[in-house]
């Protein structure tokens, strides 16, 4: 029924006619179970059961565990609430510097929703999409999901979507952005590695992190559903790139890691680039320092070095970070607005650089 209901919409988001279907109704009997859930994926949001009472509140029901990350990607200011869920009796296996191993079964949940004023973000949410990625036969898919207006339910939209949303930004200006939902094959643009999905914040320098009084990777290991973590002096850290008492040097590569290196990695899709941007890249070569560009074009800008110490203005890099248009940005998809103070933190990286 599901592979059904995907190919009706594939045609449907490729253009071409089918006959008219009857709606698709599912009974609660004709859901697959919770440790076997089969692929696209079910329709709406509320049928995996991920939370308790009205949807919108996301208040996680049994084996749903909320999870922060110390550096956020940027996705044109959306505020983001994450969770993993995960097979009854299963754990996840810790890894010091790379993506933890989640067993079979397990789904990873990012919300993405704006406050109608950032000042409160408590207030008037408004959620905008919901994007699963599904572990099933060693295999991580991904789903993406799209809010009603009346925030009731969400639904799996596998050819992408758009809306138009507005907010007051935390200086009190007005501000709006043509918001888009990837479709099912964008996904894979920032979650590839090599030839397969792989997901991107869960790591141990991600996760180390204090929430609500607690540290988050000692607080899974309690519940026994984190193994083998280390003692946590020995357990990685990345530092919040907004948090001014951090160095800057660690606050940029950090800024870098999260909203560059899915990409600019070894195995990353931009490996041929020769520039890798995670955090424990030591070699300043590789990290992009007088490093000319592989391939010379209009992303260049007529630049010669990806970056030049001292000078943002003459860098590559900065000069692709304060683009918005498509051909010019980076990163390459999820962004339509450039992150102000992202770029002038990496402004402020450059200059310092000698």
């Amino acid at each position: 029924m599901y592979r059904r209901a995907l190919y009706i919409l594939l045609l449907a988001a490729a253009g071409c006619s089918t006959k008219r279907e009857e709606p698709v109704h599912i009974t609660e009997e004709a859901l697959p179970p919770p440790t076997g859930y089969l692929l696209p994926g079910r329709e709406k949001l509320s049928e995996y059961g991920f939370f308790n009472g009205v949807l919108s509140r996301l208040q996680p029901a049994d084996n749903v565990f909320p999870y922060e990350l110390n550096a956020p990607l940027f996705s044109d200011y959306a505020f983001k609430k994450r969770f993993i869920y995960l097979p009854p009796g299963t754990a996840i296996t810790y890894h010091p510097n790379d993506v933890f191993e989640f067993p079979e079964g397990t789904i990873i949940i990012k919300h993405f929703y704006y406050p109608a004023d950032f000042r409160k973000p408590d207030e008037n949410i408004r959620i905008l999409e919901t994007r699963l990625l599904v572990l099933e036969g060693g295999t991580w898919k991904a789903l993406p999901y799209v809010w009603n207006n009346e925030q009731t339910e969400a639904f799996l939209e596998v050819a992408g979507h758009q809306t138009h949303v507005q907010w007051t930004h935390h200086n009190g200006t007005v501000r709006s952005v043509n918001y888009a939902v990837p479709n099912m094959n964008q996904c894979k643009n920032c979650h590839l590695r090599g030839d397969k999905i792989f997901p991107i914040g869960p790591l141990a320098r991600q996760l180390n992190k204090t929430v609500n009084g607690k540290n988050q990777l000692l607080h899974l290991a309690s519940l026994g559903i984190l193994k083998n973590l280390p003692p946590l002096h020995q357990v990685p850290i990345l530092p919040d790139y907004d948090d001014p008492t951090a160095p800057l040097d660690a606050r940029a590569r950090a800024w870098l890691e999260v909203n560059c290196a899915h990409c600019h990695r070894p195995d990353g899709p931009a490996k041929t680039s020769g520039l890798h941007l995670t955090a424990d890249v030591i070699r300043p070569f590789e990290l992009g320092i007088g490093k000319p560009p592989v391939a010379a074009g209009r992303g260049s800008g007529g630049l010669a070095y990806d970056i030049v110490p001292g000078h943002p203005e003459k860098s590559i890099l900065y000069y692709r970070i304060t683009s918005t248009d498509p051909g010019i940005m980076m990163p390459e998809l999820g962004k339509k607005l450039v992150h102000e103070e992202g770029v002038a933190l990496i402004r402020d990286w450059i200059s310092s650089l000698k």
